[in-house]
């Protein structure tokens, strides 16, 4: 582990104890790559530079706006070049390992990278949007008690081509190829699934750059939302680098209770974040920052708890809303979810003080995608267990 590469605790685990393992085969994967990235690509490759200009540019219209997973697609660049391309780079997607659908239709996938890693991403339809939930890092570290995610052990950052990766499959699932600006049922993103979004910067800022581009994937940063738990250094450069919406895992009001539900407050206390949350560019009445809150019984859901919520916001005079999120259970969880009585007055008295707070519907809880419930099915079975089950079924029918 390198100076650079803290030892992950419980409080500000940083990044990663290992990094990306270069494919197997030596090829480029060209998803994630910027448009100077992908020339230089097929300078590396031995391409000389005037055929590498037009031919990155063919390739990126190819990749980001046809949708196109083979060079033997790409009917603008000579057949002759195709078999030099295949050999040199490969255009990836993640391995789909399983696919469910909810009985609300909310889809989950999960997915494995070239290097044998599983990761989760969700879909979310509703009548007038459609929603993808993002994972940034293969498992998490930020150890929140009421996240089922957060039990898991972090392994690795994802890179800005498996962020990007991401998208691009569940454009392929929903068949919206070529690209279209209108009539698509992919229409929002959230960088809420596995991991932090903050703890590995710099491939979401490049991931969602490729996202938001005009000639890429076209989708305005209105309709993207980066969610944090706060690392509070890093929200001015998200604003600033990223732009798009920001959303913050609140959870509670009093210092005591957000210690114990989101270990990260015991560096970047609730004051600190507020005043980062205040100091976020671009944030106003018509882009407002979304704070998420997880409704726990007898343990955040007192009136005086939502009495002191608004007058936190109001203190720092945030353009806020409150997103109530009911408690979604999971095996060896410590909560339980407040009643809906509880909820429905909590939401009442943060309305009452001129703050949005409407009652997030559970979506995906028969398939463990709703919010919190991610944790993939590799880590809950490993492979050495699911072999043992195997041979012990075998056996009894010996």
């Amino acid at each position: 582990m390198t100076p650079d590469m803290p030892i992950p605790g419980h409080i500000d685990p940083v990044p990663v104890p290992r990094g990306v393992q270069p494919r197997p085969d030596g090829r480029v994967d060209l998803i994630g790559l910027t448009k100077d990235q992908l020339r230089e690509a097929l300078l590396s490759g031995g391409m000389e530079l005037k055929q590498a200009k037009l031919r990155s540019k063919q390739i990126w219209h190819w990749l980001y706006n046809r949708g196109a997973v083979r060079f033997a697609d790409m009917t603008d660049i000579a057949k002759a070049q195709h078999p030099w391309l295949e050999e040199r780079f490969v255009i990836g997607r993640p391995e789909v390992v399983e696919a469910q659908v909810s009985n609300d239709g909310t889809r989950k996938w999960l997915l494995r990278s070239a290097d044998g890693q599983d990761y989760e991403m969700v879909f979310i339809p509703d009548a007038d949007r459609g929603t993808l939930c993002v994972s940034s890092q293969v498992g998490c570290t930020l150890n929140c008690r009421f996240c089922h995610t957060g039990t898991m052990r972090l392994v690795r950052n994802l890179t800005a081509g498996e962020i990007v990766g991401q998208v691009m499959l569940a454009r392929d699932s929903l068949g919206e190829w070529p690209s279209q600006p209108e009539g698509r049922m992919l229409t929002n993103i959230v960088m809420m699934g596995m991991g932090e979004p903050l703890y590995n910067f710099d491939a979401v800022r490049d991931a969602l750059k490729l996202v938001m581009d005009g000639d890429g994937l076209a989708l305005s940063k209105r309709r993207i939302t980066l969610s944090t738990s706060g690392v509070v250094p890093m929200m001015a450069r998200a604003g600033a680098e990223i732009g798009v919406n920001l959303a913050v895992s609140l959870h509670a009001v009093t210092k005591d209770v957000r210690d114990e539900l989101v270990p990260l407050n015991k560096k970047y206390g609730i004051e600190e974040l507020l005043q980062a949350c205040a100091d976020y560019p671009g944030a106003n009445n018509a882009r407002r920052i979304t704070f998420e809150y997880v409704m726990l019984k007898d343990k955040n859901d007192s009136d005086a708890d939502a009495h002191e919520l608004v007058r936190l916001l109001r203190h720092y005079d945030l353009p806020a809303k409150v997103n109530l999120i009911p408690f979604n259970p999971w095996p060896g969880a410590d909560y339980e979810c407040s009643t809906p009585e509880r909820i429905r007055r909590f939401s009442d008295i943060v309305f009452e003080g001129g703050i949005s707070a409407p009652v997030r519907t559970p979506r995906g809880r028969d398939i463990d995608a709703a919010c919190g419930q991610l944790k993939t099915a590799a880590e809950k079975k490993s492979r050495a267990q699911l072999d043992r089950e195997a041979e012990e079924k075998f056996a009894a029918l010996g």
